[in-house]
This record gives C-alpha cells, structure tokens and sequence, in this order.
C-alpha cells in the first residue's frame, strides 16, 4: 500500500506525534495560563492533536506531488 517516502513520512510522523504527545514536552504546557479564555493544556493538546491529523491526511492523500499546480508539457 505504501512504499517509500510516503511510508517513511508515516514513521516518522508516529515518531513526531508519539514525542509531542509524551510526558517531557507535554510538561510544558502545564501551566495555570489562559488563552482566550481557554486553559492552555488542554488547548495545546487538541492543537497537537489536529495538527498531526492534518499532516496524516496530507501524507495519505499524497501531499502536493499527486495534484502538481502547473501541468507538465509532453516533449514530442
């Protein structure tokens, strides 16, 4: 189903989401701050957590490489 770099952006992007959303650097959030009247952790997860479904479904869907903006030209 996927092979190269499209399974490499997969690992990858498990790895990236399996450290943000890990004790260390979810520790940093932690705090009594507000933002917009929303407290700053869970709003940080839900951030992460959209964050990283919207670069899962750019890989899956083959990011910019499947729909190219400029048509390529036929040399004849």
């Amino acid at each position: 189903m996927f092979e190269g770099l499209a399974a490499q952006r997969l690992v990858a992007l498990f790895f990236a989401g399996w450290a943000l959303l890990n004790f260390p650097l979810l520790a940093l959030w932690d705090h009594d701050a507000r933002v917009w009247g929303l407290p700053l952790f869970p709003l940080a997860l839900f951030v992460l957590w959209a964050l990283l479904i919207a670069v899962l479904a750019w890989v899956v869907e083959g990011g910019a490489s499947s729909h190219p903006s400029v048509p390529h030209e036929r040399l004849d």
